[in-house]
């Protein structure tokens, strides 16, 4: 039988030839700062607009924040592209973000014509050399007819294993260059699956336990989700999450205990160094997590269990009882329907619990606007499928110590603390999901950063609402600088604008919030108004955590240390060795 005759592949330009590889990878939305440096890859997003989304940003690192923000909700990348030297650069902080969040990214840079390299031609730099700690891969389009292959690739690479952002560099002439190359579908690949003897090893260390937890960080598929859930529940043991994944474990479940990360509630700190093992599912546990790495010794006294898809990084701080490298959805399907034993930790879970119930009592907070009051008005006003985002500082403390995530929600931030995440972050999902409610955590000092990106918001007609903690300053620089300075203030302070006039003078709805009364009215006309949408909380700057005030910080930072001099230290090892010697 005579084979099917191939279709005739039509020339086509780079720039053409990229957006159709793009479209035959699954990749539906673009977010971009144009530049010259990849005019033709522009044109050729134009021919295949029905088929992919371009959002125009007004600031790179904005771009490729809404593109993380995509990762993570979806666990598929989105691209990002700028423009060569100066967009490559504000792009980076995104990189380091998709990085340390474990979040595929794609990134194309615009490059100079390559028969110019090393020359310090304008805006050159070395892309290769510039991503390569931040980046998965890094690498370079000089022909064309490579295209499909790299991106392809690219998209594999940032899907694969422990997922991360890749960076793509597009030399500006191969863009132009005529071929005629397939496109290439992607690969239907299925996740290793941990061994039957590993998960005999966790279920034989599971029934010795009296006092586990569990800690599950992120990388969860909806059904992973729903596996693990599933789990946790049914044997009832005490889970946390790590830091800023609330969106992998709902608050509303019986045995859910808080999050470890910056901010944690000291009892609950307190109660892990009594736990006998450790459940590390889908998280690095790294230095947030484990509290500057305190919470475990690194010879594993306290049993751990360390489920995590890159086998480098388990044990590369604390040495697990046993680590299970693979897909943390597939290790979920293994262990979803155990059969749970006697789960001798009744009253160790119901302990924990009580400690989280505790910790979200509302304080009666010194001033008119009590933010905790807020949180818990806020968490009833929520829809059942609402995205939440959260830049970086001291605010961002209080939704997970006085919310509770519902099942169908998600709440994302950067957990490498970069400020100027949660505005764009919000925007850009809004734009994927007009549908779904969206609401930005930010700060005054992270707003000024990126609020820009507000403008983004208009030009695509979408309504986010984003709701400004203003304290007039740095908020956790300030907190350090009580600590270790008290009451010298340097650097930290802030003068500010009216942020509901800012969002005005775009045709937005603004809201000044003085008073814990003013905010639910305010936030219902907010989210009737069908506009983007600028909430200012004008809270106490002295309330400068969840748990202390700026007062009670100077007052610990001003306590005497009675520091051990060199000369006291020599007299007391002179003493103990007279001593000896009796």
């Amino acid at each position: 039988m005579a084979s099917k005759p191939k279709s005739k592949i039509e020339p086509r330009a780079g720039g053409r030839i990229l957006a159709d590889a793009l479209v035959a990878q699954g990749i539906d939305h673009v977010f971009a700062v144009p530049g010259e440096s990849y005019l033709d890859v522009l044109d050729g997003l134009y021919t295949v607009r029905n088929s992919l989304h371009l959002v125009t940003c007004r600031f790179e690192a904005g771009a490729v924040n809404m593109a993380e923000a995509y990762g993570k909700l979806h666990g598929r990348p989105a691209a990002a592209f700028v423009t060569r030297g100066p967009g490559a650069c504000h792009a980076s902080i995104g990189v380091h973000i998709a990085q340390q969040d474990s979040t595929p990214l794609l990134l194309f840079v615009g490059q100079i014509p390559f028969n110019e390299t090393d020359r310090e031609s304008f805006q050159e730099v070395d892309y290769r050399k510039m991503f390569a700690p931040l980046a998965k891969w890094v690498t370079q389009i000089d022909d064309a007819a490579r295209i499909p292959e790299l991106v392809a690739h690219a998209v594999d690479v940032a899907t694969s294993g422990r997922p991360g952002p890749v960076v793509i560099a597009l030399s500006e002439e191969m863009q132009k260059h005529i071929v005629s190359v397939p496109d290439i579908p992607p690969a239907r690949v299925f996740a290793p699956h941990p061994d039957p003897e590993a998960i005999e090893a966790f279920v034989k260390l599971l029934k010795k336990a009296s006092r586990p937890l569990a800690i599950v960080g992120g990388g969860w598929t909806a059904a992973g989700r729903e596996a693990i859930g599933k789990f946790l529940r049914s044997h009832n043991i005490p889970t946390t999450v790590s830091f800023r994944r609330q969106s992998f474990y709902p608050g509303t479940a019986e045995n859910y205990v808080g999050d470890l990360g910056v901010g944690s509630d000291p009892a609950l700190v307190a109660k892990v160094k009594e736990a006998d093992l450790i459940l590390a599912l889908g998280t690095r546990l790294a230095e947030a997590v484990s509290q500057g790495y305190t919470l475990f010794d690194q010879a594993g006294s306290t049993p751990i269990v360390h489920v995590y898809p890159d086998e480098a990084e388990i044990g590369r701080v604390f040495r697990p009882a046993l680590g299970i490298a693979g897909d943390i959805n597939a290790f979920a399907a293994s262990v979803a329907d155990l059969k749970p034993g006697k789960c001798a930790w009744k009253d160790w879970t119901a302990e924990l619990r009580a400690l989280r119930l505790k910790g979200m009592v509302v304080p009666d907070y010194e001033g008119p606007l009590n933010i905790a009051q807020v949180m818990r008005d806020l968490e009833g006003e929520l829809e059942p499928d609402a995205i939440m985002t959260c830049d970086a500082g001291n605010f961002a403390t209080w939704p997970p110590r006085f919310m509770n995530l519902k099942d169908g929600q998600r709440f994302f931030g950067p957990t490498n603390g970069a400020m100027g995440y949660g505005v764009p972050a919000a925007i850009g999902l809004k734009v994927v999901h007009p549908e779904r409610q969206v609401v930005a955590f930010v700060g005054d000092g992270g707003f000024l950063m990126t609020g820009q990106e507000l403008a983004t918001a208009f030009h695509h007609a979408v309504d986010p609402i984003v709701i400004v903690f203003n304290n007039s300053m740095y908020g956790t620089i300030r907190m350090y600088q009580e600590r270790t300075f008290p009451g010298r203030v340097s650097g930290t302070a802030l003068t500010n604008p009216d942020f509901a006039k800012f969002i005005e003078s775009f045709g937005g709805h603004g809201e000044v919030v003085n008073s814990t009364e003013e905010f639910l009215p305010a936030f219902r006309r907010a989210a009737k108004s069908g506009k983007p949408s600028v909430i200012e909380l004008r809270q106490n700057p002295e309330q400068i955590t969840t748990r202390q005030t700026i007062a009670q910080l100077r007052a610990l930072g001003a306590a005497p240390k009675h520091p051990v001099t060199a000369t006291a230290a020599l007299s007391a090892r002179k003493e103990g060795k007279k001593r000896k010697g009796r």
